[in-house]
């Protein structure tokens, strides 16, 4: 069982990041496009379908099944796995770029973003640096 719960795990965490590398993006040209635009309307379509069917739910897999992982029946735990602390520890900061991408969404929606287009660029480098190093935990487990 332990398997195929971690190969879910990983179609989920793949689904979460694919949403996670795109929203910023889809930010970034919605910072650009007038407001109540024909354009703006659109992004906002695309950032709510993205954000409610793609990204929350592929959140919630990863984490229940990730803590299934760590605590279930066959789970690794935590005690002496100081690589897997630090990959919860990344997973709960992802957690929060989450939220901000999720409350920044909701501004949009309400044509009250005040951030421009070069912050979201920024933005957008996050996910995928955090998406590293998790990996490198996971995969090496440095310590």
């Amino acid at each position: 069982m332990y398997e195929w719960v971690k190969a879910f795990h990983v179609i989920a965490v793949i689904a979460w990041m694919a949403g996670m590398f795109y929203l910023p993006r889809l930010f970034v040209y919605h910072a650009e496009a007038p407001v109540r635009s024909e354009q703006s309307e659109v992004f906002k379509v695309m950032e709510r379908r993205l954000m409610r069917t793609i990204i929350n739910p592929a959140m919630i897999a990863t984490w229940a099944l990730g803590l299934w992982l760590v605590f279930g029946p066959e789970g690794v735990g935590l005690s002496g796995n100081y690589w897997l602390q630090a990959k919860i520890a990344l997973v709960v900061a992802m957690t929060g770029v989450h939220i901000m991408l999720s409350r920044w969404r909701k501004a949009f929606e309400r044509d009250e973003n005040t951030r421009p287009a070069r912050f979201y660029r920024f933005i957008n480098e996050v996910p995928p640096l955090l998406t590293v190093v998790i990996v490198i935990l996971v995969i090496v487990k440095p310590f």
